[in-house]
């Protein structure tokens, strides 16, 4: 049996689609994350008379999602954690096909990063008398997700 590992050792990262050159923008002072590789997913039942009584489907699509919630952050007076600055500045705003981006996520343990194309939904932000401020964004893969090696301390790529 292997070790478990550690929830807080994922790293969630954005592409800015707006960069000349490849930029991957880490979201910050995230508190907690969910992936759901069921979600959206669409069957097609099968059962028929050759079935004996059992329910039978196909799969006929594949779907997921990524929720993130942290906490609204902000660098330095004034300015905003940069992840969450380009979701919610950037990337929010897009329709059409231009609404899709790049989410690229590991652990501190893999070489390897997922990388799915998706949209963005921004989560509410809330907060009482003695709290932190919430931030939160759902990403729904479009497609088939594709992998990519990390690549070594200063070998670019991020």
């Amino acid at each position: 049996m292997g070790r478990p590992i550690d929830a807080r050792g994922w790293t969630f990262e954005v592409r800015d689609e707006v960069a000349t050159t490849e930029k991957w923008i880490p979201l910050g002072n995230l508190t907690s994350w969910s992936r759901n590789e069921g979600e959206n997913e669409e069957t097609a039942e099968t059962t028929s008379f050759d079935s004996d009584g059992y329910y039978e489907q196909d799969i006929m699509q594949r779907g997921a999602t990524i929720e993130v919630e942290g906490l609204y952050a902000q660098v330095s007076a004034g300015v905003p954690d940069p992840g969450q600055a380009y979701v919610d500045n950037e990337w929010a705003f897009r329709l059409g096909s231009a609404s899709r981006g790049r989410l690229r996520w590991r652990h501190e343990t893999q070489n390897v990063w997922v990388i799915w194309e998706a949209t963005v939904t921004p989560g509410e932000q809330s907060g009482g008398t003695n709290e932190k401020t919430s931030w939160s964004a759902t990403f729904t893969r479009c497609g088939k997700p594709t992998t990519a090696p990390v690549a070594p301390a200063g070998g670019g790529g991020s």
